[in-house]
């Protein structure tokens, strides 16, 4: 992965940020379109094939977080969580939201990015983002197939779901 992961990225104002999570495996090229345009993407786990991350690093640098259906040699160098800051912006970023073992707001983070659920969801708590893109992989139950886009704006952000539109 690029130079994203871990470290503190430094953009131009108005930065987006891609979110993918739940890919297992599946890299739809309506996500690839969608993530066009990002400057950043994170993948919040489950990748479940590590080519994909080199595919989408083609698109933007890539921060991921192993999910636990990733496994093997390739899975033990990603890290469970990050934390990312973009533009004076700090980010949170774990696959299961169950396991967040921090207070966010005491952390000073603007936003928990997390996925595991495959349910797209935003809402703010204690004045921070909780964000979940839902799943673009294959499709569970008659859950819809998303990803998600954060962006950045003089010191605060907004998200929205991108339905990928899959029949």
């Amino acid at each position: 992965m690029g130079e994203f992961h871990g470290v503190i990225a430094r953009a131009q104002k108005g930065a987006v940020i891609g979110v993918i999570s739940d890919t297992h495996g599946l890299l739809r090229p309506e996500a690839l379109k969608a993530l066009r345009g990002s400057d950043y993407i994170i993948h919040a786990g489950d990748i479940g094939d590590p080519s994909l991350l080199d595919r989408l690093e083609e698109v933007a640098p890539v921060s991921a977080v192993r999910g636990n259906v990733d496994h093997g040699l390739w899975a033990t160098k990603i890290q469970p969580t990050n934390t990312l800051e973009v533009e004076g912006i700090s980010l949170y970023v774990l696959h299961n939201l169950a396991e967040l073992d921090i207070k966010p707001e005491a952390g000073g983070f603007s936003a928990v990015i997390y996925g595991h659920s495959h349910v797209p969801k935003q809402e703010i708590k204690n004045g921070v983002l909780y964000f979940n893109p839902g799943s673009a992989g294959p499709r569970r139950f008659r859950l819809p197939v998303t990803i998600g886009k954060i962006r950045l704006h003089a010191h605060h952000l907004d998200a929205e779901i991108v339905d990928l539109a899959i029949g």
